[in-house]
C-alpha cells in the first residue's frame, strides 16, 4: 500500500524514532509499504518517520524495484564504522523539489537488524554510504537540510515557506 508522505516542517521528522521491539506481521507490512511507497515516488530509500511512523525502520533499494535481490531493509540500524568523504548532491521524499550537495562519509559499516529481529552488519560505499547515513539520519530525528550549508539552508528555507504560503507544499 502506498502510503502517504510527510514534509518538512511535520514534527515526526525532526523526533527520533522508537526501537523495534517486536518483530511480526505488521512490522514486515509496514516494511512492503515503504517499498511500494519509495517505488511510487521514485525514490531510492524511506524510514518510517517519512510516513508518519516512529519506529527505526528505514528501506533501500537502489534498483528502484528493478531488481528484488537489491532490497534492504534495516531495522534499528547504527552506523558502527565510517571513513572518507564524499560532497555530493542529494533530494529526500519529504522535502519534494529541493536537491542539494551536502558532505557524507564515503564509506560507512553499519548494523541492524532483519524482519525477524537477526543482526547483521554491512559496508556500504558510494551512493550506499550516503543513502545509508541519509536513512539513518531520519531514524535520529536529523533532516538533510541540517547537512547543507548555512547559505543553502536559509535559501531552501525560504523557498519552503514561500511555497507553504502559495499552497504548493
Amino acid at each position: 500500500m502506498i502510503l502517504k508522505i510527510v514534509k518538512y516542517p511535520d514534527p515526526v521528522l525532526s523526533q527520533p524514532g522508537e526501537p523495534v521491539t517486536e518483530f511480526n506481521a505488521e512490522l514486515r507490512k509496514l516494511a512492503d509499504d515503504l517499498f511500494d511507497t519509495t517505488y511510487a515516488s521514485q525514490g531510492i530509500g524511506l524510514a518510517a518517520p517519512q510516513v508518519g511512523v516512529s519506529k527505526r525502520v528505514t528501506v533501500i533499494d537502489l534498483s528502484m524495484g528493478k531488481d528484488p535481490k537489491d532490497k534492504l531493509v534495516l531495522v534499528n540500524p547504527e552506523i558502527i564504522f565510517s571513513e572518507g568523504k564524499q560532497y555530493e548532491e542529494e533530494g529526500c521524499l519529504s522535502f519534494p523539489d529541493i536537491r542539494e550537495k551536502v558532505v557524507r562519509h564515503a564509506k560507512v559499516c553499519i548494523r541492524a537488524q532483519d524482519l525477524h529481529g537477526k543482526w547483521f552488519e554491512m559496508d556500504g560505499e558510494e551512493l550506499m554510504s550516503r543513502c545509508m547515513q541519509h536513512e539513518i539520519d531520519h531514524l535520529d530525528g536529523m533532516l538533510f537540510i541540517f547537512r547543507m550549508s548555512a547559505l543553502k539552508r536559509d535559501l531552501n528555507l525560504r523557498k519552503i515557506r514561500k511555497m507553504q504560503r502559495e499552497g504548493k507544499w
